[in-house]
């Protein structure tokens, strides 16, 4: 395989993206930083303004991190939003890649997923290889996937990072989590029963780098840690990191009523393995969420 000299990162000012530059620093990288938003603070980052100015020719491979964030009332227009961030601009990557000549394309595409193509599955043990699932977020994501796989017939690799919920400091997920424990009133989501994928973002950043070097990885991945929860225990260990009570349960009709759609989404179970990443040899730093929870809270 050549060697990796020059990434491209398209969604590098978000939360998962602005911490790969240096990693890939670290490895002899350099990197393209390019925003649709132009927003964030990273320097040196390149507005991306209509489909036609995206130039990412002499990359060796691309990481596609856009997507509105899903975590809002599920309107028409927010709809509509989720789309077009994600599939249609996964159309329009590919799109920039079909129009390079072959000798100029980058080797490797990796694509932004959720695990929630999967479904509201059960105690079933969901891995790669598992059939797609049911329901809004199921199809948007197939969408999404679809879109990124035809640029596996320009010759690329293609990755799909199928993500569950990022716990970072700073992120959003670990901080609007932090707030409700803290005020003491933090507790379980419905039955409690629901799986939670979860995992530490020092680890899903670690698993691009790693997907973007590997040899082998053309296919999807779980982004989330070998040791998912159930929602009870989740809540249950996040409120004694925080050294707070879990003493409330949030039911099932009031999420739904405060969030909409999204508030029967977390409600769903997704007990997903990353079993892709680990037999192409990725180590996780953190596997459990206390190892996560200790190192993000000390």
């Amino acid at each position: 395989m050549p060697a990796i000299k020059r990434v491209a990162i398209i969604g590098v000012t978000g939360f998962i993206g602005r911490g790969l530059p240096e990693l890939l620093a670290n490895r002899g990288v350099a990197v393209t930083g390019i925003s649709r938003s132009g927003k964030g603070e990273l320097p040196n980052v390149d507005r991306w303004q209509t489909p036609e100015s995206l130039d990412l020719s002499d990359h060796d491979a691309v990481i596609n991190l856009a997507g509105e964030p899903i975590d809002q009332r599920w309107t028409e227009e927010n709809r509509r939003k989720f789309h077009e961030s994600r599939v249609g601009t996964t159309y329009q990557i590919v799109a920039a890649l079909r129009r390079l000549p072959e000798h100029s394309r980058p080797n490797v595409l990796i694509n932004g997923s959720a695990v929630g193509i999967y479904g509201d599955r059960s105690d079933e043990i969901l891995t790669e290889k598992s059939a797609a699932g049911t329901g809004y977020l199921a199809d948007l994501c197939r969408e999404w996937e679809d879109a990124a796989l035809d640029a596996q017939d320009l010759g690329l690799r293609v990755v799909r990072l199928r993500t569950g919920i990022v716990l970072g400091k700073g992120g959003p997920a670990f901080e609007k989590l932090s707030t409700v424990f803290k005020t003491g009133i933090g507790g379980k989501l419905g039955t409690g029963r629901q799986w939670m994928p979860w995992i530490h973002v020092e680890d899903l950043r670690g698993a691009i780098v790693h997907a973007v070097f590997s040899k082998s990885l053309d296919s999807p991945i779980n982004g989330s840690a070998p040791h998912p929860e159930r929602n009870a225990d989740f809540t249950r260990k996040f409120a004694a990191a925080l050294h707070r009570p879990a003493l409330f349960t949030v039911p099932g009709f009031a999420l739904k009523i405060a969030l909409g759609e999204f508030g029967g989404t977390l409600l769903e179970s997704q007990r997903a393995l990353p079993a892709t990443l680990e037999a192409d040899g990725f180590a996780f730093r953190f596997p459990t969420l206390e190892a996560a929870l200790e190192n993000l809270t000390r």
